[in-house]
């Protein structure tokens, strides 16, 4: 499908795959245009299954967790799904430390993810 500088998109029949390529997700510019790929995938092209992959992401940001929360909030609002797999260890304990695993759904890898997502 198609790319930026930070994520890379695929579609695999309904489901929406968008894979962080940025290995540290720290600066506020990053964060915003995230932000703005992954909100413009729910806004404006409807995408209601959608798999975000962090395999890559090696530091996160608090203001990515909020990135996180508001595609959720938005992927609710149109009866959707979200998914995010990969994720490290040590970024999954901030999830589980701030009870946020209980507004994301969460998978091992890409593959569980879209046994999960169906």
């Amino acid at each position: 499908m198609g790319s930026t500088a930070n994520v890379l998109i695929q579609k695999i029949g309904d489901v929406t795959i968008v894979t962080l390529q940025e290995a540290r997700l720290l600066e506020s510019h990053q964060l915003d245009a995230l932000g703005q790929e992954l909100y413009r995938l729910v806004d404006q092209m409807d995408r209601k299954k959608l798999i975000v992959d962090c395999t890559k992401v090696q530091f996160l940001a608090s203001a990515a967790i909020s990135v996180f929360i508001n595609l959720q909030k938005k992927s609710s609002g149109i009866k959707g799904m979200l998914i995010i797999c990969g994720l490290r260890k040590e970024l999954m304990q901030v999830f589980e430390i701030t009870k946020l695993t209980k507004l994301f759904k969460f998978a091992a890898d890409e593959k569980a993810a879209l046994q999960l997502i169906g």
